[in-house]
């Protein structure tokens, strides 16, 4: 095979289907994680809390990530080309989550299942940053179905993207951007300014990956046996509801395959937050929706990567400069 990318993202696609993310394994965002807490802790001694600090940060943990790959594949590549392939496979795998996400909502279903609400409350709360406390079976699914199809954006269409257009530095690069989005990108007072910089680059590198979704969804759609046409158009008409940039494109994409309707009252540290709703309820949403929800990320996954390769394929076969 001519182009070694090509053969990396396929392979680290594959990995990630058939381990997940084991507890036991060392992971790039653990890392990148412990890192972030020294720079930012060291960033604010000296230069306190604000946008430049926090831009700063930003760029330091999401250029070094890149860089340290970049790195270890050169590094790797003196000894022996097949030890840089591997590195490369390991980290791309490291980038998706699809079988992860799989597992997490798994638990939730599971619980609904055995009508253990507290214990369903518990696992929904290891996947989202709502308050779960109170949460009735109805309320539990919602919450799974939305991070399923959220986390499809950013757990595997996106890695997926930066993957095939700059191998595993830019799939870690764009890994490290999304997790210090999770850690400082919130309006606290905390991280208000000294986040602003980590939350613009997420929402920057998640635009075309969650428009990309609203091709791809409804294609998934047909395969799984739901409705594409209502998917598309759902899609377009409530994709843009959600506070977030990104985020409703995807929720607004499964509602309309599901036929269900997301959105509504969050809790988040007690304080409400209403969100708009997305979707119309031709049926209630129930706990085998969660089920469909990872039935169709593997679906719009699988579509992706088929395409995204397909294209890398023909862009290297006739623009050898691509390489």
């Amino acid at each position: 095979m001519k182009d070694e990318v090509v053969l990396c993202v396929l392979a680290g696609f594959l990995v990630d289907l058939a381990l997940g993310d084991p507890r036991w394994l060392p992971h790039p965002v653990r890392v990148i994680g412990k890192a972030a807490a020294i720079l930012e802790r060291v960033l604010v001694a000296i230069l306190g809390r604000n946008r430049f600090s926090g831009t700063m940060f930003t760029l330091l943990i999401v250029g070094g990530s890149g860089a340290a790959v970049f790195g270890l594949e050169r590094l790797a590549d003196r000894y022996d080309h097949r030890l840089s392939l591997a590195v490369s496979i390991v980290f791309i795998y490291t980038a998706f989550a699809a079988r992860d996400l799989d597992v997490e909502s798994g638990r939730v279903y599971k619980d609904l299942r055995r009508g253990d609400l507290p214990a369903a409350r518990k696992s929904l709360g290891m996947i989202v940053g709502r308050d779960t406390d109170t949460l009735d079976e109805r309320e539990i699914s919602r919450g799974a179905v939305e991070s399923v199809a959220e986390s499809t954006v950013d757990g595997v269409i996106a890695p997926l993207l930066f993957a095939i257009l700059g191998g595993a530095p830019a799939a870690i690069a764009y890994k490290a951007a999304s997790t210090l989005d999770s850690m400082v990108g919130h309006r606290t007072e905390r991280y208000l300014y000294f986040g602003w910089a980590s939350a613009r680059l997420d929402d920057v590198l998640n635009y075309l990956p969650a428009r990309l979704a609203r091709l791809f969804f409804p294609v998934a759609s047909a395969l799984c046996g739901f409705s594409p046409a209502r998917c598309w158009s759902i899609a377009w008409r409530d994709g843009g509801k959600s506070p977030s940039p990104n985020a409703g494109i995807p929720e607004a994409a499964m509602a309309g395959a599901l036929g269900v309707r997301l959105g509504g009252v969050n809790f988040y540290d007690g304080r409400p937050e209403e969100r708009p709703g997305i979707g119309d309820p031709t049926r209630p949403l129930e706990a085998r929706d969660i089920r469909r929800a990872v039935g169709l990320m593997y679906a719009t996954s699988v579509v992706m990567l088929v395409c995204f390769l397909a294209v890398r394929v023909v862009l290297v076969e006739t623009h050898p400069w691509t390489r």
